[in-house]
């Protein structure tokens, strides 16, 4: 079998991450704009100053994805290129720049899917605030409103958000990431309330000044769970994991997805979030809940690796350790294939969406070898095999609408810098020579055929 006939395919990027042109043509400065610029945050002290150069070269890189094949494109917009101080002014040259992105496109038979966030907060508005100031709602409308009404003529699918456990987790918790932040549990769910409404926010200004009807989600991710045997126990411990959190930590409140996506898709917070965080969670107005799930179009997970669920005792859920040498990526990350059948399945029967894989892939040890060829045949290999258990996840049952693969090029990975490479396409940093890898020619196949011969 293979998946449905209006199955969509494609890969996905980030702007920061492939753009470069960081202070070119009006752009304002972001967070990782000053994160990267600090020092010592990053790899090697890397910066997206010039990135991939997809700024200059989109239409070489555009012209390689429809060699490659692909038929769908999930980008983000940098907020700082279209409005330089997040507010206010509109900067017409970075508008420029979306409008010739989206026509070359689609003069290349490639549907654009267009994130509004994917982490790039212009700076000025962290001066504010940021994700800590109420505001936040406001601005992002505003701010999705320049977006609907410039670009919604051509295009017709958008995420709001691109991982807000990451956000949260990762820019005000570990600070790992921009902006490089620790903060307590009382300025979490401030922010976690605020980023809610912010994408409501969004969806509203989507929905009010688009030109044509638009279909609407956000890409999660967080933690997601495959059971240790088919056993029913197994089975009804690992749904309850992927919905729940496991214990009372703060770090298990931000990375379980259900915290953000259950107010999303249903209206109300996990109820462990009350039991275990009642001091400082911020509870839902009948206007919030209102505004926070208003009815979307789809859902988007991105999903690398899963864990490993046994019913222990009374059948609550234990994580299983792994067996010393699993298999694990170039990030450490294990590979689990199983996790995009069960994750895809449970999701879809809780919020009844059809469902995008966002962002799947891995980095792995990728030179050029002798003959010119990138081989990368270890990605081959982990397409596959996720790609089957997608396909399974389908066959039994779950809306699967599409995939987007992490990533279409090498880029910037974020604190790791240019360390690690997740692309079809290897870039040669120094040259910006583009090389399809082995796996692009496989995907490429995969697509012509709709996943038949996986």
């Amino acid at each position: 079998m293979s998946f449905k006939k209006d199955f969509v395919w494609g890969s996905a990027t980030a702007s920061y991450q492939i753009e470069g042109a960081a202070f070119e043509d009006g752009k304002g400065w972001n967070i990782w704009d000053v994160f990267t610029h600090e020092g010592g945050h990053v790899y090697g002290n890397h910066t997206g100053d010039v990135a991939c150069d997809h700024y200059h070269r989109f239409k070489e890189d555009i012209k390689l994805m429809k060699e490659l094949g692909m038929k769908a494109y999930r980008f983000s917009v940098n907020w700082a290129r279209i409005m330089p101080t997040g507010e206010g002014a509109v900067n017409e040259k970075g508008i420029a720049f979306y409008n010739e992105l989206i026509d070359e496109l689609l003069a290349n038979g490639i549907e654009p899917y267009l994130t509004l966030y994917h982490w790039e907060l212009p700076y000025d508005l962290y001066k504010q605030g940021g994700f800590l100031n109420p505001k936040i709602a406001d601005w992002f409308y505003d701010y999705a409103s320049v977006i609907a009404e410039r670009f919604s003529d051509r295009v017709k699918h958008f995420f709001t958000l691109n991982e807000p456990q990451c956000i949260i987790g990762l820019g005000y918790l570990s600070g790992e990431q921009a902006p490089g932040l620790k903060t307590g549990k009382k300025d979490i769910f401030q922010m976690i309330y605020n980023l809610l409404r912010a994408h409501g926010k969004c969806v509203s200004a989507l929905r009010e000044k688009s030109v044509q009807p638009v279909k609407i989600g956000l890409a999660s991710c967080g933690n997601t769970y495959y059971p240790a045997s088919d056993s029913p126990e197994d089975i009804e411990a690992t749904r309850y994991a992927t919905f729940h959190m496991i214990n009372d930590s703060l770090h298990e409140a931000v990375w379980n997805f259900a915290t953000f996506m259950d107010p999303i898709y249903l209206g109300e917070y996990p109820k462990e979030l009350r039991e275990y965080f009642g001091d400082v969670l911020i509870e839902l107005t009948e206007e919030d809940k209102k505004l926070i799930s208003q009815p979307l179009d789809f859902y988007g997970q991105n999903n690398y690796n899963s864990a490993e669920i046994k019913a222990g005792k009374d059948g609550k859920p234990e994580i299983v350790n792994r067996y010393d040498g699993f298999p694990e990526t170039m990030m450490l990350w294990p590979v689990t294939p199983e996790g995009l059948y069960w994750a895809p399945k449970f999701i879809y029967e809780r919020y009844q969406k059809p469902f995008f894989i966002t962002e799947n892939g891995l980095a792995s040890m990728d030179w050029v070898h002798v003959d010119g060829k990138v081989k990368d045949y270890g990605r081959i290999d982990f397409l596959q095999r996720y790609l089957r258990a997608l396909k399974r996840a389908a066959e039994d049952g779950a809306d699967i609408a599409g995939y987007f693969q992490w990533s279409f090029m090498d880029n910037f990975e974020w604190a790791l810098g240019y360390a690690k490479r997740f692309g079809l396409v290897y870039v040669d940093y120094e040259t910006q020579e583009r090389i399809p890898k082995e796996s692009a020619y496989f995907y490429k196949e995969v697509m012509e055929t709709n996943g038949e011969n996986l």
